[in-house]
């Protein structure tokens, strides 16, 4: 059937007394502002058809139907949508496993790091000809000798913090020892990754 075989004014005038009838049912059993938008819905159809926007949206309803039955009846259609699919997976499982990888590892940066100018940067990795060696942290025996070995980076105080091992004023029992534990997992893994 085709755009010009239908007959559209009735159509568009049909539908769009049925929805004020409508629209008038639900305005009594569900209030003015339902009755209201249902008046809005019906107009369409004859809104439509006066601007003369029917022709578009028919050539749409037709591109998406077409669409959607080539899509269902073509197998290689589908062969691409598994291979969409298997993708995506993929992308999925590899970033969780990176993830997870970055996670468990000591130092996330040293096992991403490309062999060039890492070790330039410091947190890296160093490639020697034995293969890739991790750099040494702060604090270890320094490899130049004229950079003493505390010389590395040190976290800044936070204001109004209180120095280590003193009470905060009013903060006492379990609050207290919380924080303390809170900032004792900072440290750690600060220290793990060679940063204080």
């Amino acid at each position: 059937m085709s755009f010009e075989q239908i007959a559209w004014l009735p159509l568009c005038a049909g539908l769009t007394g049925v929805g004020l009838l409508l629209s008038f049912l639900g305005m009594r059993r569900r209030g003015v502002l339902a009755g209201l938008r249902g008046v809005a819905w019906s107009l369409l159809p004859l809104a439509a058809y006066l601007t003369g926007a029917l022709p578009t949206l028919w050539r749409i309803g037709t591109a998406v139907v077409g669409f959607v039955t080539g899509v269902a009846l073509n197998p290689t259609v589908w062969a691409g949508v598994a291979l969409a699919g298997l993708s995506a997976v993929l992308f999925v499982v590899t970033g969780a496993v990176r993830g997870r990888r970055l996670r468990t590892s000591g130092s996330g940066r040293a096992a991403e790091a490309p062999a060039g100018g890492a070790g330039a940067a410091g947190g890296g990795a160093v490639r020697g000809s034995s293969g890739t060696r991790p750099l040494p942290r702060p604090g270890a025996a320094p490899a130049d000798p004229a950079r003493p070995a505390g010389s590395g980076t040190q976290p800044m105080a936070r204001p109004g913090a209180t120095p280590a091992g003193k009470p905060a004023g009013k903060q006492t029992g379990k609050r207290a020892a919380s924080s303390d534990d809170d900032f004792s997992e900072i440290e750690d893994i600060l220290k793990r990754r060679g940063i204080g």
